[in-house]
């Protein structure tokens, strides 16, 4: 059996997705959400799929070494970032390094870094009139977006796309992709 944390921010959208695309696969799957949010979306989507999540804030998360003990001691094999906005700690990047994974909405090294993410990035790309963009799906390390490059899959920007349009277009690749080499990763791994 593999364990799979996933942390979010957000809707939990990308979280669902990859949850839903496990089901009846050859190998079982354990999920387990954790956010910093205790109003976000995640939350409900949780508690709808059946899956426990845990709930912190930024001293926990930062100060202590509650959300890494939780880690170990679930034996949790890989740890995937789904809308997860927080810079992940030092300690927890090397308890689990090159067994973290993040998704990014650009074509990374473009539109990384802190405070670009989902709508942002979306609007940044518009306003740069960039005639593609697209997903990274990345390892994580101690900086914002520039852990080694995992995978990417680009998309047109036709001219007239909006900000929304994009956000759809990108969308539609992270839910196609990022479970697949989330899959991979975890055979890599077993």
């Amino acid at each position: 059996m593999s364990k799979v944390a996933i942390f979010a921010s957000g809707s939990g959208s990308n979280a669902e997705n990859i949850v839903n695309f496990f089901k009846g696969k050859s190998f079982n799957t354990e999920f387990r959400f954790f956010t910093n949010k205790k109003d976000a979306f995640v939350n409900q989507r949780a508690k709808k799929l059946g899956i426990n999540i845990t709930v912190f804030d930024k001293n926990e998360f930062y100060n202590t070494d509650k959300v890494l003990n939780e880690l170990i001691v679930g034996e949790y094999d890989i740890v995937v970032l789904a809308g997860f906005l927080w810079l992940i700690p030092e300690g927890l990047v090397k308890a689990f390094k090159g067994r973290i994974v993040n998704i990014h909405p650009a074509l990374l090294p473009k539109y990384g870094g802190k405070g670009m993410y989902g709508k942002k990035v979306h609007e940044a790309v518009v306003a740069n009139s960039d005639s593609e963009t697209g997903i990274t799906i990345h390892m994580v390390d101690e900086r914002y977006d520039e852990g080694k490059v995992l995978f990417q899959k680009a998309c047109k920007v036709d001219k007239g796309d909006s900000a929304e349009d994009v956000e759809q277009k990108v969308h539609a690749l992270e839910y196609k992709y990022y479970p697949v080499v989330i899959e991979k990763l975890l055979n890599d791994l077993l």
